[in-house]
């Protein structure tokens, strides 16, 4: 049984969401479509292909760490989505001044 990285995991199933194709991603790298389904349900199931510790503590702690990152980037792109709808108000009012209906 070969044992697969999780960059490489990780890298596959970023590959099979782009191509759509589960069959032509596991021939060319020469991996059984049983394996990447796995990874894929365990990727659902997790959030991630790393798997937790059976340990409750360091689980917790595995936890508590992956909302933290969650909680990060829900922020940042709330950040992101704000200046975005700013921008388009400033356009449509640059737009609206130039040409007013």
């Amino acid at each position: 049984m070969k044992c697969y990285s999780d960059e490489f995991k990780e890298k596959i199933l970023e590959e099979c969401s782009q191509v759509g194709n589960i069959a032509m991603v596991a021939r060319r790298y020469n991996i059984s479509q049983i394996t990447i389904h796995n990874w894929i349900k365990a990727h659902r199931k997790n959030g991630s292909i790393k798997f937790l510790p059976k340990a409750i503590d360091k689980r917790i702690d595995e936890l508590e760490k992956k909302l933290e990152e969650v909680s990060t980037e829900n922020e940042r792109l709330k950040r992101e989505a704000a200046e975005k709808e700013l921008e388009l108000a400033i356009l449509r009012d640059l737009r609206d001044r130039v040409n007013p209906r």
